[in-house]
């Protein structure tokens, strides 16, 4: 079956369309696709991983079409940074 496998970074982002096997995982589908040795600082026993924007564990199965993200750490306080409102800088 086909996935995607996705990472970014701030100057540099991936997808990759992969085949795996009907029984595969999370942690199988990062294996097969290769990211790991383009991205070898990623520690997959520090950084979260998903499906779809959803949190799940490597060990989670697949469906076909689903999309494998890979998530960097926060590097930033969430509190301290300036919420944007969408409303442009009108000022």
């Amino acid at each position: 079956m086909q996935i995607g496998v996705a990472y970014s970074e701030q100057a540099q982002q991936i997808w990759m369309n992969i085949e795996v096997p009907e029984e595969a995982t999370v942690k199988d589908a990062i294996d097969k696709s290769g990211i790991l040795k383009m991205f070898p600082h990623i520690d997959l026993d520090a950084q979260k991983v998903g499906v779809f924007g959803k949190v799940v564990k490597l060990q989670a199965g697949l469906k076909a079409g689903d999309r494998v993200e890979i998530y960097r750490p926060i590097i930033c306080d969430p509190q301290t940074v300036p919420r944007r409102d969408g409303a442009g800088d009108d000022e």
